[in-house]
């Protein structure tokens, strides 16, 4: 994203703060490419023929954003963390969905084929799993939950997620290593 746009963003983000609902639909363009690419990051992970797609993703994420306007934007860093966030707790979502089907709730008949696209409980309980270790971290350090969450579920660099934060970038790789050593022992313990 060139500067001009980066300023543009972020002029729109804090006019929508100040109550302009106008600005959320000059913004939405701007940012959609962006999301799209966020939302293709998560989804990248995700197993061929999953259930939720990509625009699914965007447009709930979208949803949750539009009805966000009392949030003090900063800036564009800021509202894609915010963006990342909500297409985690979707994910997350749709995942526990999944395995509650998955136990019988709500069950239903489906084609054979159609059975295919489900996801498989092990990945439900994975992205459960994440998330209950993450409300744990948070718990503990929740500098270090935001790190993974911007730089794992938001796909931001070092230095965007440095900027969200406002600490070092070093702080930000220090953080996120020791995090994903935390992450890993803790769901090896809840295997």
């Amino acid at each position: 994203m060139s500067e001009a746009l980066t300023h543009e963003v972020t002029q729109l983000l804090t006019h929508w703060r100040n109550g302009g609902r106008e600005a959320l639909d000059k913004l939405i363009p701007l940012v959609y490419d962006e999301l799209r690419r966020l939302a293709r990051h998560y989804m990248a992970r995700e197993r061929p023929g999953h259930t939720l797609q990509t625009t699914a993703l965007v447009n709930e994420a979208y949803l949750r954003l539009n009805g966000q306007a009392n949030i003090g934007w900063q800036n564009r860093s800021h509202f894609f963390g915010i963006a990342a966030r909500f297409m985690r707790q979707i994910l997350v979502d749709h995942a526990r969905n999944r395995a509650y089907a998955k136990r019988g709730g709500g069950a239903l008949k489906v084609p054979l084929e159609e059975a295919f696209a489900v996801v498989s409980s092990e990945q439900a309980g994975d992205y459960v799993a994440l998330d209950e270790a993450l409300v744990k971290l948070e718990a503990i350090d929740p500098r270090k939950c935001r790190v993974v969450e911007l730089r794992y579920f938001g796909g931001l660099t070092v230095e965007e997620t440095a900027e969200v934060l406002r600490v070092s970038p070093v702080t930000v790789m220090r953080d996120w290593s020791m995090a994903r050593a935390w992450l890993r022992r803790e769901m090896s313990h809840e295997a």
